[in-house]
């Protein structure tokens, strides 16, 4: 028999997409899936009902070809327990297709050297996400330590914002003012609402819209929030 295995780990994940996509694979090839194998169990145990059925169909010889979503669906406990379950479907003749992998394991010498490769490769990427992380962490907490703010710095700064000030107490509106200092509106707006961005609070709070604010408008503004000067 040809048949599929399909395992996902929680209930928020769906085996529909492993399912569609082992079906395509296999009709690829001019086959057809006649069993499936399926559970919502974690890949960090061996002890699976589902994969137990499995390796016992391999090896009775009812089933000679699997197919999965990828290697780790079968199994995420380390090397040396993917290295023994593959030489035991090897030893059941029992060949093996990693649909997203783009493995197809008849579990010869050479397919071995395959799956280390294929190892190696997770391995590293795994270590070089990790470095990441650990580099964006550390550049982090230096500059906070520093006193210093995280993320991209503030496009108007100084002088540039004391002229959007300046062009906003003119009355211009805050599209005039990102045309005239070539920057996005939102950075205009966000610019002019922070604390001491602009001289009226209420302006402050009206600072993303297209028109400049109507008399009046910054009293009763200020005045539904209930702010004292």
């Amino acid at each position: 028999m040809i048949v599929g295995y399909l395992r996902v780990s929680s209930r928020a994940q769906d085996a529909a997409s492993q399912r569609t996509a082992i079906e395509r694979a296999a009709t690829a090839r001019g086959e057809v899936i006649e069993g499936w194998y399926s559970e919502q169990r974690s890949g960090g145990t061996m002890r699976r009902p589902a994969l137990d059925e499995l390796r016992a169909a391999a090896r009775t010889g009812v089933v000679n070809r699997i197919y999965t979503f990828k290697l780790d669906r079968l199994t995420r406990t380390g090397v040396s327990d993917t290295f023994a379950l593959l030489n035991e479907f090897k030893l059941a003749g029992c060949e093996l297709i990693a649909v997203a992998d783009n493995l197809h394991l008849k579990l010869g010498e050479d397919d071995m050297q395959t799956v280390v490769f294929q190892f190696a490769l997770g391995l590293a990427a795994k270590l070089e996400r990790q470095a990441i992380g650990e580099r964006i962490a550390a550049a982090r907490n230096r500059l906070e330590a520093e006193g210093r703010a995280w993320g991209r710095p503030a496009r108007l700064t100084g002088l540039k914002l004391e002229q959007a000030k300046a062009l906003r107490a003119e009355g211009r509106s805050i599209r005039e003012i990102a045309v005239a200092m070539k920057v996005p509106r939102s950075t205009v707006g966000r610019a002019l609402s922070q604390k001491g961005g602009s001289n009226e609070k209420g302006r402050n709070q009206a600072g993303t819209a297209d028109s400049p604010p109507q008399q009046g408008a910054s009293q009763s503004c200020t005045s539904g929030t209930g702010g004292a000067r």
